[in-house]
C-alpha cells in the first residue's frame, strides 16, 4: 500500500505555496502550487546535468563553477563529484528556504553538498548573478555555468529578452566565461530555438537524453568556439 505524503513545511511565494513533502525515508517532493519541481527518486537528468556541465574541468586547476538553481543538491553533488579538490563552486538560488531543506531534510541525500567547502551559497538571482560576473569580467568569470531551474527553455520563450534563455541572457553568460568556458542547462523538452541561440552567440551545442524509457528531460552542453587558426576562443 503506498504511504501518503506528508507536508515538512510550507512557505508562499510570489509563484504560489512552496513545498517539501516526505514519505518514506529518501522520498521527498519539492512542489510549487500544483507542479512538482522534484522528486527525490528521479534525478538522473540533473546528475548528468553536473557531471556534464563539469566534465571538462576534472583536471583544471582552481576551476570557478556557477550553479543556478539548488534544488535538492543532485546538480551539485554531481559537480563537486566531477570537480577537483581546489574548485570554487558558487549556487545561485532565489528562495534561503530551500538552502535551509538542503542542510536539513534533505542533507542525507548528497551527503551535504551544500555544506562542501568549495561551495559558497548565494541567495539571489541566477541572472543578476551572470550580468555581475559579465560586467567585471577577468577573475570574476567562471569555466562553467549550470542551470538547473525548473523552467528550462521552451518554445514560448521570448527570443531576445528572456532574462535566462534570450538572446541578451546568452551573450551575459558568453561574457561571463572564460575562454572555452561551459554552459549546461536542464530542460524539460528540448527546445530548437534556444539551440540555435546558443549556436549564433558562438557556441557549439550538443545535447542528451539521460536514461532510458519513461520521462527523458534533456541537458543542453554549449562550449565556447576556439579559432582554428589562433586555438583561442571566439570573440
Amino acid at each position: 500500500m503506498t504511504q501518503p505524503w506528508n507536508t515538512i513545511e510550507s512557505i508562499a511565494t510570489d509563484e504560489g505555496t512552496l513545498e517539501l513533502r516526505q514519505r518514506g525515508e529518501r522520498d521527498f517532493l519539492i512542489t510549487i502550487g500544483s507542479q512538482v519541481l522534484m522528486n527525490s527518486l528521479a534525478n538522473r537528468s540533473e546528475v548528468v546535468l553536473g557531471q556534464l556541465g563539469c566534465g571538462h574541468l576534472k583536471e583544471s586547476e582552481n576551476p570557478r563553477v556557477l550553479v543556478g538553481g539548488l534544488g535538492m543538491g543532485f546538480t551539485l553533488r554531481a559537480a563537486l563529484d566531477t570537480l577537483p579538490a581546489e574548485a570554487q563552486v558558487v549556487v545561485a538560488e532565489l528562495n534561503a528556504t530551500v538552502l535551509e531543506w538542503c542542510r536539513g531534510p534533505l542533507a542525507g541525500l548528497t551527503k551535504n553538498a551544500v555544506d562542501d567547502s568549495r561551495v559558497t551559497v548565494e541567495i539571489g538571482d541566477v541572472a543578476h548573478r551572470i550580468r555581475r560576473s559579465a560586467v567585471n569580467g577577468g577573475d570574476a568569470r567562471f569555466d562553467a555555468i549550470i542551470l538547473d531551474l525548473y523552467r528550462g527553455p521552451h518554445s514560448k520563450t521570448h527570443h531576445s529578452d528572456d532574462p535566462l534563455y534570450g538572446s541578451r541572457a546568452i551573450e551575459n553568460m558568453r561574457a561571463a566565461l572564460k575562454p572555452c568556458g561551459v554552459v549546461a542547462v536542464w530542460g524539460e523538452q528540448y527546445d530548437e530555438a534556444f539551440d540555435k541561440r546558443l549556436r549564433s552567440a558562438g557556441f557549439t551545442v550538443t545535447t542528451d537524453r539521460p536514461g532510458r524509457g519513461g520521462l527523458r528531460h534533456v541537458v543542453f552542453l554549449a562550449q565556447l568556439k576556439q579559432s582554428k587558426k589562433t586555438g583561442k576562443h571566439a570573440s
